[in-house]
């Protein structure tokens, strides 16, 4: 099915696009889910060459567009140049969604007959096996396919990914498996680890952390103390969510998650001289910890995105140092703990998926002797001492790609194609298309 509806925002056309795609390539008759996609243009650019912009998560739906006000910032110079195609990623906003009591077609249940009446509809209804193995779709490699058949669809041939975070990922994997559907490829803070494990990349991240944190009470100094006496509240479970769960001292430390943005250390300062005990507190602080109920798949396959031919068995809190560990003010940042499923009344129900998820055998992502054939432009910020994507790791798999252009800068952090405005987004593409080489 496809339904494509056209309209006009102040400066814009745009055109939505809904497509039924196979939940499953490899058994395309098994079940369908819809892919979602809004395809922006600016007045006058029609006959532009397509870009696709492919968010970081995994688990979060594309931005809203918008000029009038700016949304997102780099918006008006990506338009300059390229149609951008704004892929809702599988599971989240208007893709089918992904939720406990969303139908889920095609459940891999075993001893039952998907198409039989008493097959399960829903993730609730069936086993966690089945569930998490459903959830096995959802990775970047399905994301690539949505993607070439929506530019399929568009009547495209060929494209350029702006991939930002696990948007890069799914970007390197793209260019791993289809590069000839490639006009060119953008990375921004998503340069992945290729044939790592989950445990170095962790690792890593935690020595990032220790570092931000340190650098965070030099730059505020009363806070360590503050940290210190949320953390005491926190395991007498006096710090309470606006929904009433309790959070843990482990899940207190995700705050930390702020510090790998422009900005965020700046946000964390504010939150923590709240008083713990008001609505502001509470709110902000759902607000900065990164895992909730909004976004599930977020939290419950985030790891499987560090996994490039493992398991993950709960990585980040596997290689969590020991001083990290006995010392709460040393602070998280994109790391989840098995016990979130245990205090989080929301993500509570996707405890034994979770579990499965992890136990799950990923396939790998990439080959480094496609990347080393890889012929289309490329260019790639990282950005130095990124909370969650390695810079050291993110080099490494620079060096795979013969076309490849790395900037390596301290300017921003990990969010830094929003907070630059156009600056970054404009290098790169610069760098892409030769017009600015700067």
């Amino acid at each position: 099915m496809s339904n494509d509806l056209l309209y006009d925002l102040p400066g814009l056309h745009v055109r939505d696009v809904t497509l039924d795609v196979p939940l499953d390539r490899a058994d395309p008759t098994r079940a369908k889910i819809e892919v979602f996609a809004r395809v922006v243009t600016a007045h006058g650019g029609g006959d532009r060459p397509y870009a696709v912009y492919l968010q970081g998560g995994p688990g979060v739906e594309a931005p809203r567009p918008s000029l009038e006000p700016v949304s997102p910032s780099w918006l008006p110079r990506v338009l300059e140049d390229y149609q951008l195609i704004l892929l809702d990623q599988r599971g989240t906003g208007r893709s089918t969604p992904v939720g406990l009591d969303t139908p889920a077609p095609g459940l891999r249940e075993p001893g039952i007959d998907p198409t039989a009446p008493e097959a399960p509809t829903t993730l609730r209804t069936a086993s966690a096996a089945a569930a998490a193995e459903f959830l096995t779709h959802f990775r970047a490699d399905a994301i690539v396919e949505d993607g070439l058949a929506v530019l399929a669809h568009l009547g495209g041939d060929t494209v350029t990914p702006i991939g930002q975070s696990f948007g890069g990922f799914t970007t390197l994997h793209w260019m791993s498996v289809r590069p000839e559907t490639l006009a060119g490829a953008i990375i921004t803070g998503g340069l992945p680890a290729v044939g790592r494990s989950p445990d170095e990349v962790y690792a890593q991240t935690w020595d990032i952390m220790r570092r931000k944190s340190l650098a965070f009470y030099a730059r505020f100094p009363g806070d360590r103390a503050r940290m210190e006496q949320l953390a005491v509240l926190a395991a007498d479970s006096e710090i309470r969510l606006p929904n009433g769960d309790a959070v843990s001292p482990a899940r207190l430390r995700t705050v930390g998650h702020r510090l790998g943005a422009t900005g965020g250390a700046e946000q964390l300062h504010w939150l923590l001289h709240l008083d713990h005990r008001s609505p502001a507190f509470q709110h902000d602080l759902a607000a900065a910890m990164p895992y909730g109920g909004r976004n599930p798949l977020y939290a419950v396959i985030h790891e499987s995105s560090m996994a490039d031919g493992h398991a993950t068995r709960w990585a980040a809190e596997r290689t969590m140092p020991d001083d990290v560990r006995a010392d709460p003010t040393l602070l998280g940042g994109e790391h989840v703990h098995s016990g979130l499923f245990d205090e989080d009344s929301v993500l509570a129900p996707w405890k034994e998926i979770a579990h499965a998820v992890a136990a799950h055998p990923w396939p790998s992502l990439y080959s480094r002797g496609a990347l080393a054939e890889v012929r289309v432009p490329a260019a790639a910020i990282v950005y130095f001492d990124d909370a969650y994507v390695p810079t050291e790791f993110s080099l490494e798999t620079a060096g795979l790609v013969p076309t490849l252009t790395p900037w390596v800068t301290n300017e921003w952090e990990h969010n830094g194609i929003r907070a630059s405005g156009t600056e970054v987004v404009d290098r790169l593409i610069g760098l892409v298309t030769g017009g600015r080489l700067a």
